[in-house]
């Protein structure tokens, strides 16, 4: 390790002096310092941090290798403030700078308002990950075997699991994540799926989305690759979703169906 890695980290422990605030956890020869900083960063509005640099043999002819956690932000946050501090890193010229950079994020106004709204960015990653249950409602089905196997496949493709429920409305259930659901729909109004009264292919137009939503509890609606079901009555159709466990959703869905 060079004389200056030394020396600045016993400046940082004289800077960073509160309870908590710096730790030296590692120093070796072959593998370096490793420091930890306990810090507020992103000027008043502040998140709290908690900074891992790792001084390599060679620094400060090399930038530090940095890492970041907080209890208070997601890993996509605190991914987005350690690329940040490598960005920055990078700029400065080779020679002692933790301190610096420490400096830099407290007073970075920028990554407080790049968090903040990062959580919509959040939102979608958890979009991703929850579970919807949406029910479509088709116009018609006449080339049943086209239909129904390119339905199928659509579900295995997007992870979605599906039952067609065909009888006086024609119901179509899927679960699975919501932007896959979109998918669906989406190639459902642009893909030719049926033939019209006069044989010739055809795009389902008329295609509705009569509920989506969050799952209500996850697992517990029993839906499992793609099934079809044919019904021939309203009691018929409401066993089904009894079946499934989705009466709630059949309650939600009830008064647009065809009696």
């Amino acid at each position: 390790m060079s004389e200056a890695a030394f020396e600045e980290v016993s400046v940082l422990s004289s800077i960073y002096c509160g309870e908590g605030e710096f730790q030296l956890i590692q120093q070796s020869a072959q593998d370096g310092l490793l420091v930890q900083i306990n810090s507020t960063v992103g000027g008043e509005r502040g998140l709290d941090v908690r900074l891992l640099f790792h001084l390599h043999p060679r620094y400060p002819s090399c930038p530090p290798a940095v890492s970041v956690s907080s209890t208070g932000l997601s890993r996509t946050q605190c991914h987005n403030i350690r690329q940040k501090l490598l960005d920055q890193a990078a700029a400065l010229p080779p020679e002692p700078m933790v301190h610096q950079l420490v400096e830099w994020l407290q007073q970075c106004v920028e990554v407080t308002e790049n968090c903040r709204g990062g959580e919509e960015e959040e939102g979608r990653e958890r979009e991703k990950e929850e579970e919807w249950t949406a029910v479509l409602s088709l116009d018609h089905i006449r080339s049943r075997s086209r239909y129904t196997g390119l339905l199928e496949r659509w579900t295995q493709q997007l992870q979605l699991s599906g039952r067609l429920l065909l009888g006086r409305s024609i119901l179509v259930i899927l679960q699975g994540a919501r932007p896959n659901i979109k998918e669906f729909c989406r190639l459902l109004r642009t893909v030719k799926v049926d033939v019209d009264s006069s044989g010739k292919k055809c795009k389902e137009r008329m295609m509705k989305v009569l509920t989506e939503s969050p799952t209500s509890s996850p697992g517990g609606h029993g839906l499992q690759g793609f099934v079809v079901t044919n019904y021939e009555s309203l009691p018929e159709l409401t066993a089904t979703f009894q079946e499934i466990n989705m009466t709630d959703v059949y309650q939600q869905i009830r008064p647009s169906l065809r009696d």
